[in-house]
């Protein structure tokens, strides 16, 4: 194992008054939201890396929450879930002067929220909303859910205020995540007017979405049929797939897309160019011991890093390893530590 080492982790005290099921910084990092099943959301203020000050509270929530995403780059929105069987979108208003809201000029500015109100609930599943995930920024607002009673519903807030629902079948026993594929994707192989070996970027609407079926699916938008469509299924885990991850590529060619299962493994699934077929690589996490893929328990929650070259992975024990591809030596853990 490289000897890297994580840096130490900052303790934010909360002050929910039950379990934690998530935690979600923005995309600039300035702000945390937390939620819990005292059926509250708190928004944090972080400041050189930790929280500052007295969270906003958001309460009355439909029921217990279990996911919260500030990750929108498209306004100061935050995103509850709950076993309600509803999404309420949250929405906060600054501070005057204090950034702008249209989500483009906060990286160097601190946002306060001053005012949260819940902006719009919406019903969208028969059951509970298991993972909900903004859209890249580029696409607009779009918001997808993936649910337990095994849809997938895709939002589209228009510019009049109207909502576009998209809801259809993706995993018979319940759809668990899903995650967006980056907006564009690298045409390694286009020679059309350029020298050959040169890259072409193509725009792309597609995203992954893991499933009790033990199934990653990848899912297209129809630009004609205006609907989404099932483009390829990818096997290889052997009990529910927990949690799904495509990695940001910022343009270059090659995709990856992270597993996480209940069989205690992580598969990284990767696919040098469009035309290519994915092929799946386990973790080791025993190496150098033993080139058994298990970890020791569930694992939970997979994560890319902004760049896409460093996976978190998150295990039932406990415990949150970092990962690295190496060149030429397959993936290995460079740090890992207590959660």
């Amino acid at each position: 194992m490289s000897t890297a080492q994580a840096s130490k982790p900052v303790p934010v005290e909360t002050q929910h008054e039950d379990m934690i099921h998530d935690a979600q910084l923005d995309y600039y990092g300035k702000r945390l939201a937390t939620c819990s099943s005292d059926k509250t959301i708190r928004i944090f203020q972080v400041v050189k890396g930790e929280a500052k000050g007295e969270p906003v509270i958001l309460k009355g929530s439909l029921g217990l929450i279990h996911l919260s995403d500030l990750s929108s780059l498209h306004a100061p929105m935050t995103v509850e879930s709950s076993c309600g069987k509803k999404l309420a979108l949250v929405k906060a208003k600054e501070a005057e002067g204090s950034c702008r809201t249209d989500g483009r000029e906060s990286r160097n500015t601190l946002c306060t929220p001053q005012v949260v109100s819940r902006h719009k609930a919406m019903s969208i599943a028969d059951n509970i909303v298991n993972s909900i995930a903004w859209a890249p920024y580029d696409l607009g607002p779009i918001l997808a859910c993936a649910s337990s009673d095994g849809k997938v519903s895709v939002l589209s807030f228009q510019n009049d205020g109207s909502t576009d629902v998209s809801i259809f079948p993706a995993h018979g026993t319940g759809a668990n995540a899903i995650s967006w594929a980056p907006s564009v994707v690298s045409n390694a192989n286009a020679t059309s007017g350029r020298t050959q070996g040169q890259s072409s970027i193509s725009p792309q609407k597609r995203f992954v979405t893991a499933g009790s079926d033990n199934l990653i699916r990848i899912w297209g938008y129809d630009e004609e049929a205006k609907k989404w469509t099932e483009e390829e299924v990818i096997k290889g885990h052997e009990d529910w797939v927990r949690d799904v991850a495509w990695a940001p590529n910022i343009g270059l060619p090659g995709m990856y897309i992270a597993s996480a299962s209940q069989d205690r493994t992580v598969l990284i699934h990767t696919r040098p160019s469009p035309s290519s077929p994915w092929s799946s690589t386990p973790l080791l996490p025993s190496l150098p011991n033993s080139q058994d893929p298990h970890f020791p328990d569930a694992v939970w929650r997979v994560s890319w890093s902004l760049a896409g070259n460093i996976l978190a992975v998150s295990c039932g024990d406990g415990k949150v390893s970092l990962w690295k591809e190496g060149v030429g030596q397959g993936w290995e853990c460079v740090s890992d530590f207590a959660s």
